[in-house]
């Protein structure tokens, strides 16, 4: 993991986005308020760390009623999210860079993979999960007219630094890549890795080893 956030520490801005998954599953829900140990219960956290947390996106409690949950959901939409939202790029379309088109699409209206780049020529060109595919060499100039500063990497890891290195070129200043690849990009580059196959053996060994603390997943 490389990078730094400008606003707040990066554990301070994971827990804000699963405080945001719990609230709108809330919201959803018909809830309209609570209070911060609820919060805190459900994510696995002290109170007290959640109205530090919340702190951050400005926004304040009701000593009698807690949070009212719709606007805390509007306080952090103000703070973590761009304004008219932000596209993002997609690199690799096999099976995994499907399924993660599918996974995304209107869970983030704020958050929209608009292109998709494949060294494949029979997908160039061609619309794939809704969004239009391009060979990589064409890369600089999609970017540039379609406004985008976020990738996700999903290609074989023999290809992972070529195509970081081609997204960089392209302007890019973040990266979420799933390749099993370390890459090296300058420090103004943040980048998220996601090994599917390392997180899946961490799982397999803490089942081994009998009853284990719940951990609270950080998905937003």
């Amino acid at each position: 993991m490389k990078g730094k956030t400008k606003d707040v520490p990066q554990r301070t801005l994971e827990r804000l986005t699963l405080y945001r998954r719990l609230l709108n599953a809330l919201h959803q829900e018909g809830a309209r308020h609570i209070y911060s140990h609820e919060l805190a219960d459900m994510a696995g956290r002290m109170p007290a760390q959640v109205r530090r947390d919340l702190m951050a996106v400005g926004y304040a409690g009701n000593p009698a009623r807690g949070y009212e949950v719709e606007g805390l959901i509007k306080s952090m939409r103000r703070f973590l999210d761009k304004p008219g939202g932000q596209n993002v790029a997609l690199v690799g379309a096999g099976n995994l860079g499907k399924a993660l088109l599918a996974y995304f699409k209107g869970r983030r209206p704020n958050l929209r993979i608009v292109v998709v780049f494949d060294i494949d020529p029979n997908k160039a060109n061609r619309l794939i999960g809704g969004c239009r595919c391009y060979s990589p060499a064409r890369m600089a100039q999609v970017m540039k007219a379609r406004d985008v500063r976020v990738a996700v990497l999903a290609v074989p890891a023999p290809a992972a630094q070529e195509v970081a290195d081609q997204l960089v070129a392209a302007g890019v200043q973040g990266i979420l890549n799933f390749a099993p690849a370390l890459l090296r990009v300058p420090e103004s580059v943040y980048v998220e890795d996601l090994d599917m196959t390392m997180a899946l053996e961490k799982v397999a060994y803490f089942s081994r080893r009998g009853p284990a603390r719940k951990k609270v997943s950080r998905g937003a």
